[in-house]
């Protein structure tokens, strides 16, 4: 696996594969790596010839008060695990790179409507950040597909709009969360908890559970949510959102079927993401 941080050598090596014939696939990330990310990679693997994993902490996407200073930075790990998982390049650019006027000066790209609400309602400016950082990635690559993960079913939702909305040519493939063994959705942030802390997080995933099983058997939404907001306090957590949404992120109607949980809530000072999908009766 080969190592790039500036653009272009980037550009020059991934032109060479393209001259080639090669099938590109795209994988970025923020680095500090977990199995969740390394399925990225293994499916990545599965549809291209040639898989490019990105690290970089984009500051764009983190609020004034969020953790940018303290998000871990973990390259030399990170290249070991992408190099045993398969990727064939890894692109670690530094903000200045690919920010070269600075983050006041830089374009923004902006996704209407898919991006409010949830962590967009909580987190102003995020998905603006994602979007930005993301379409730069995608012109610099230029791959026929690109893995995200599940777990961040709005982010996912996003980019995929943001594809179509700029009719770029390329696949999105969204992979399924991965989790720990009692249940909880892997995260970079998950190495903030305490062990106390650490005990206590598959109750969201839990009470997300308890929560799709009542909604598929035809009990009332609103009640549904509230029980499971009060379940979510008594293990501790500070809950940001608890919603049903339709499966691509617009209002549950009559006629929604398939649809999607989402939560966000912290415990102590970890804010915890997790969503399951689910099937609404008839």
């Amino acid at each position: 696996m080969r190592t790039l941080r500036d653009i272009p050598a980037l550009r020059e090596t991934l032109g060479e594969h393209r001259r080639q014939g090669l099938r590109i696939g795209l994988v970025p990330t923020m680095g500090n790596l977990h199995d969740g990310h390394l399925a990225l990679v293994e499916t990545a693997r599965r549809h291209a010839d040639v898989v490019v994993a990105t690290v970089f902490v984009n500051p764009l996407q983190f609020g004034p008060s969020e953790d940018l200073d303290a998000y871990p930075r973990t390259l030399e790990e990170d290249q070991a695990k992408l190099e045993a998982a398969g990727c064939d390049l890894l692109f670690a650019p530094t903000v200045a790179t690919l920010y070269p006027r600075g983050l006041g000066e830089q374009t923004r790209v902006c996704v209407p409507a898919v991006s409010e609400g949830l962590c967009g309602g909580s987190r102003p400016g995020h998905f603006d950040g994602v979007s930005t950082v993301v379409s730069i990635l995608f012109n610099l690559v230029q791959p026929d597909i690109a893995c995200f993960g599940e777990k961040d079913y709005q982010q996912l939702a996003v980019i995929r709009k943001m594809v179509i909305d700029l009719h770029l040519p390329i696949e999105i493939v969204g992979v399924p969360i991965v989790r720990a063994e009692d249940g909880l959705a892997l995260s970079s942030r998950n190495g903030y908890l305490t062990p106390e802390e650490r005990s206590a997080a598959p109750e969201l995933q839990r009470t997300l559970a308890s929560l799709r099983y009542s909604l598929e058997a035809g009990d009332p939404v609103e009640a549904t949510l509230e029980s499971g907001l009060t379940r979510l306090r008594q293990a501790g957590f500070e809950p940001d959102y608890l919603e049903l949404r339709a499966a691509d992120l617009g209002a549950v109607t009559d006629l929604t079927r398939e649809a999607v949980l989402l939560a966000a809530a912290r415990l102590g000072n970890t804010r915890l993401i997790d969503n399951l999908t689910l099937t609404l009766p008839r």
